[in-house]
């Protein structure tokens, strides 16, 4: 066997010619996937806000007015009142007898709760009128602020630190949200530069003011009286914002930039927190956006505690000069952010590529100034050369929110900008907090800075460059996206009858880096049967899992009855009456056939009666079940156990049906059984979507036909047509065993 001759293998394909193969077809993907790349990308003139003419300061406020932005720009500032306290570190680790570790994880909690409290805050936000989250938030967090100060051991001041964290979650999602939506396009990095002034002058006056009343307190635990005077304010806030703040419309500028003065409002399905968050991942420059912030974390979080413990330890100072040299590291940003506002807005009209590529290289810059700044001895050098860190990249996120509105879809846009904190926080600060904090423990404070901000600052802004390359191409999905909303909206309003019950447009899909689905679009008109063929692997399956959300799509758009369900997650489509039935084992097989129905809709909140009926209507759609009601589903046979299924999914009375391998493995007398259910179904005006591998089963079920073919859509008409085309036909297996 060893010795088997060359002429043997001779018509075999050798590892090589394998390895080759599988190159060239990879290459070839790529090469496909940079073309349809390149097709997505629109001219200028039709992404919101690229190429436009500009606009004064001015004019945007007078567009959005004043309140908003002045109110944003206080909670932002108030904001930074609790992070101020870190200039009471030392003061808050003596008193609890803490060390260096376990003080960063109480502190960096605080980020923690925020960000698990920032994703439902945003899906919230999504939901219900975001003005009505802030007076409630701030007072609650300024309630918590206050226990901090009663505390007397350190898990006391883990869980009001929490609190504390969880009452802010809302600013980031709620705040960016309201002003994308508050004020114009063209002035929006210039808005969200002054709104962000509120940080710096926060942390100017912040750690003046916690560690000015400490020092005016003085006593045993001075830190006590700062946290008591740092909870006034939120409540403050709270009754005011109440009683100022309004509502925007969602994404008003981006609709006003592509549809002009007509009204679009599409009836959509509650968005899902899982599949918004799903949806975003996809959106490339998204991605590498907030994987850059969050590398970036390790340095925004716990360089500032690290700093405030080295000025105690290194240069002996108290409170209140930690917080006079902590506020003077933020004075150089009230003049860099402004600056940032104008030079972002300039940018993203002229080519949004090149103003998110400055971003990166901003927070670049920082990383080799913080190289250069913490080895330096001198407090006045290292002040300053920190301060300069600090500023760039402050000025570097004056360009994040503008991004993100650009990319994310108005209707997630709110859990968009939530996932900000989950990577600052979570990803860097929490997890960033810790290993410092052990690096600190084990050697100093400046080289624990060293190790981690430098590093963190250089790949956490090359990732954001490096996302720039995809900003145009996901602009102009977004901006796809709401044309196709245009254009059904106006064919609803000119004809009610013609919507379908179930559209899919401009569907991509891909698990991980490879794409499946191709820019799949088709309709299913209300009582129609469209079958859905395809050789292996050609994606059919997949199809049937996008749009029962089981799956989540790279781009387009599914609706059913005319209602989008693109954000919805599989529950809630099911529950609007989008019903797949999945191949394979179907039911319960130790419950008998009528517990098996019965247990189809234990969750729907059904009354008996109305079960009964159900079960009842089912069981006469399938004769062969009727006598074996009692029977257990295992004594079925497989075609009866495959009726079964299909009359558990009946049981929900579903708009759309979706049926996955109807006939897959069944004996061709089954089949015909089933066919001829199928049939009962279609004349009582069942809209389906039956995923089949016989053509020949096909044609006798389908009014019309889809034929896949790796991803894509070869075909889309009558069923009998299809059968006339050799060429597709010839792929499709033609019924029978194999066949």
């Amino acid at each position: 066997m060893a010795d088997q001759s060359p002429e043997m293998n001779a018509g075999e394909p050798s590892v090589a010619d394998l390895a080759g193969a599988i190159l060239d077809e990879e290459a070839k993907r790529r090469a496909e996937q940079a073309e349809r790349d390149a097709e997505t990308v629109l001219p200028d003139d039709l992404l919101p806000g690229v190429g436009d003419e500009p606009m004064t300061l001015r004019e945007g406020l007078r567009v959005g007015g004043t309140s908003m932005l002045v109110m944003m720009f206080v909670l932002n500032m108030l904001d930074e009142l609790p992070r101020a306290v870190r200039v009471l570190a030392p003061d808050i680790q003596e008193s609890l007898d803490v060390s260096d570790t376990v003080l960063f994880g109480i502190l960096s909690f605080g980020g923690v709760t925020l960000v698990l409290g920032a994703v439902p805050m945003a899906a919230l936000a999504d939901r219900v009128k975001r003005v009505a989250i802030i007076p409630v938030a701030s007072a609650f967090w300024g309630v918590t602020a206050f226990l901090s100060g009663l505390i007397v051991n350190p898990f006391q001041l883990f869980l009001t630190n929490a609190g504390t964290g969880l009452g802010q979650a809302y600013r980031i999602p709620v705040s960016n949200s309201l002003l994308v939506d508050t004020y114009p396009i063209q002035a929006r990095s210039r808005i969200f530069a002054l709104e962000g002034v509120g940080r710096p002058v926060g942390q100017l006056l912040g750690p003046l003011a916690v560690g000015g009343i400490a020092a005016l307190v003085g006593g045993e635990d001075p830190w006590r009286a700062a946290f008591f005077a740092v909870a006034v304010a939120p409540v403050v806030v709270a009754v005011v914002s109440a009683i100022v703040l309004r509502e925007p419309p969602r994404g008003r500028f981006e609709k006003q930039a592509v549809f002009g003065d007509e009204q679009v409002d599409v009836e959509e399905l509650p968005v899902s927190i899982g599949t918004a968050f799903a949806r975003l991942r996809k959106i490339k420059t998204f991605y590498y956006l907030t994987t850059g912030v969050g590398v970036l974390g390790f340095a925004l979080i716990a360089i500032p505690i690290q700093f405030n413990l080295l000025l105690e330890d290194k240069y002996a100072m108290g409170p209140f000069q930690r917080g006079v040299v902590e506020s003077l590291i933020w004075v150089a940003a009230l003049v860099g952010l402004p600056v940032a506002g104008r030079l972002f807005d300039r940018g993203f009209r002229r080519d949004p590529s090149a103003m998110m590529r400055l971003s990166g290289i901003l927070v670049m810059a920082a990383g080799v100034t913080y190289a250069v700044a913490l080895p330096i001895k001198i407090l006045g050098g290292l002040v300053l050369m920190i301060a300069v860190a600090q500023t760039l990249i402050s000025m570097a996120f004056v360009a994040v929110p503008s991004v993100i509105a650009a990319v994310s879809p108005y209707r997630i846009r709110a859990q968009a900008f939530a996932l900000l904190p989950v990577f600052i926080f979570l990803m860097g600060g929490f997890f960033g907090g810790l290993i410092v904090g052990q690096l600190s423990d084990a050697y100093n404070e400046r080289t624990a800075m060293l190790v981690a901000a430098p590093p963190a600052a250089l790949i956490g802004g090359a990732l954001i460059a490096y996302g720039s390359r995809f900003i145009r191409r996901d602009i102009s999905r977004a901006v796809e996206e709401l044309v196709e909303e245009q254009e059904e909206q106006r064919r609803a309003a000119a004809d009610p009858a013609s919507v379908p019950a179930l559209q899919v447009h401009n569907l991509d899909f891909a698990y991980g880096s490879v794409q499946v689905l191709f820019d799949v679009s088709f309709e299913v008109a209300r009582g129609e049967v469209l079958a859905l063929l395809g050789t292996n692997g050609a994606g059919k399956s997949t199809l049937l899992r996008a749009v029962s959300g089981l799956g989540i799509p790279d781009r387009g758009v599914v609706r059913l009855g005319g209602r989008t369900i693109t954000y919805a997650d599989a529950e809630d489509r099911f529950a609007a009456g989008l019903v797949q039935l999945r191949g394979g084992a179907g039911v319960f097989e130790e419950l008998s056939v009528a517990d098996n129905l019965r247990a189809a809709v234990l969750a729907s909140g059904l009354d008996e009666p109305e079960i009964k009926a159900r079960m009842q209507r089912s069981l006469e759609t399938f004769p062969a079940l009727a006598n074996r009601r009692t029977a257990a589903a295992r004594e079925l046979s497989g075609g009866q156990q495959q009726m079964l299924a299909l009359a558990m999914a009946l049981m929900h009375e579903p708009q759309v049906l979706l049926i996955d391998e109807l006939s897959l493995g069944l004996a061709p007398v089954v089949v015909q059984e089933l066919l001829g259910v199928v049939e009962r179904l279609r004349e009582g005006g069942q809209t389906m979507v039956i995923v089949e591998q016989s053509l020949n089963v096909a044609l006798a079920f389908a009014d019309r036909a889809i034929f896949m073919e790796k991803g894509r859509i070869r075909f889309e008409g009558p069923a009998q047509e299809l059968a006339e085309r050799d060429d597709l036909a010839r792929a499709v297996f033609l019924g029978g065993e194999g066949g």
